[in-house]
């Protein structure tokens, strides 16, 4: 138990050290040239993995693409988050009365429920 634990903690803190030292948490200067570095990398694979592919591979977007999209995503999934905890006490009232209206039907017998009531016989 131990163990995992340091090996889990190893594994993290080797992963931020790792990233710091490429860049990815500096400045927007240094990721640019990470993301244009991982590109030029990537590009002669790429070109040889589009020649067996039937069809055709998208460029990569440039980096000002890139901002954009990351901040409109990141953006959207704020509002998303607060949409969803602004409407919360909504979406627990109507679960409550969806169990509440459930344990009713539940708590009342089969007769009464199905609609023809039992009369007695003469």
């Amino acid at each position: 138990m131990v163990l995992g634990f340091l090996v889990r903690g190893g594994l993290v803190a080797g992963t931020v050290y790792y990233t710091r030292k490429v860049g990815i948490w500096g400045d927007s200067d240094q990721t640019d040239k990470l993301y244009n570095d991982i590109k030029s990398e990537l590009r002669p694979h790429v070109q040889k993995l589009e020649k067996q592919l039937p069809f055709e591979v998208p460029q990569l977007p440039r980096t000002g693409e890139m901002r954009f999209l990351a901040k409109h995503y990141y953006n959207e999934g704020v509002k998303n988050t607060f949409r969803f905890i602004h409407m919360l006490p909504c979406y627990a009232g109507r679960g409550l009365k969806k169990v509440k209206d459930t344990f009713q039907d539940f708590a009342q017998s089969p007769a009464i429920a199905g609609g023809a009531e039992s009369s007695p016989a003469k």
